[in-house]
């Protein structure tokens, strides 16, 4: 490898590993829909040149996870509508198809028990960002019982958008209160070898979130008009 091309690739690297990182901000409610980010104070923080920030920038915009604003700055994108529906349709495609045709004795059920157990233990605390990033885990967890690395990919940064998405409510109590439990009675049906029914149960759970996500918006847009 010449020098050019290993620079290249070192370059390419640390704007992958940075574009991660908000991702990651993202999905842990840390940036939330509208927010606007300091590039200094952001460059600063993620200890990266100004340049290279540009850099994830654009790569993020062009993901729809940010939007840049011609003389004000860059934002957290603020989901439309006919994206939450999009997001929840496909949501329920690859979700309830990887649960229904899942091995019962896959390793991801470990990752999904985690999961369950770190929401209560932060409902417990009164942490619900927690409990929302735990949620996150939780349902990435069940993707993986697909056996797709490319289906975990794309599940992934879907997960960033449902993040941004549910930041629209601005309130995670009111949002992942109710899921702590449905997702313990997902996790047992699992646990128990019912994959069909717990594929069917999770159906109708996506199709309650998805109602309270619209209707909260439907809500926020009504009180702009």
């Amino acid at each position: 490898m010449t020098f050019d091309a290993e620079l290249a690739t070192t370059s390419t690297s640390l704007n992958e590993r940075v574009a991660e990182m908000i991702r990651q901000r993202i999905v842990q409610g840390e940036f939330v829909p509208g927010q606007k980010l300091s590039e200094a104070a952001l460059s600063e923080n993620l200890e990266i040149s100004r340049n290279t920030l540009r850099e994830v920038f654009r790569t993020l915009t062009k993901e729809g996870l940010l939007r840049h604003a011609p003389n004000r700055g860059v934002f957290v994108a603020t989901p439309s509508i006919a994206s939450i529906i999009d997001i929840y349709r496909v949501r329920r495609m690859i979700e309830c198809q990887a649960l229904a045709q899942a091995y019962p004795y896959h390793p991801a059920k470990k990752r999904m028990r985690q999961a369950v157990d770190k929401a209560h233990a932060c409902r417990a605390s009164g942490d619900w960002q927690g409990v929302g990033t735990a949620n996150m885990d939780f349902h990435m967890a069940l993707v993986e019982m697909a056996d797709s690395e490319r289906l975990n990919s794309f599940f992934a940064h879907l997960l960033v958008e449902l993040r941004l998405a549910f930041g629209l409510l601005n309130d995670p109590e009111f949002l992942h209160a109710p899921y702590v439990s449905m997702n313990l009675q997902l996790m047992e049906l699992v646990e128990s070898g019912q994959m069909a029914q717990a594929a069917a149960s999770l159906n109708d759970y996506l199709v309650h979130s998805e109602r309270i996500v619209l209707a909260v918006y439907a809500r926020q847009i009504a009180k702009q008009d």
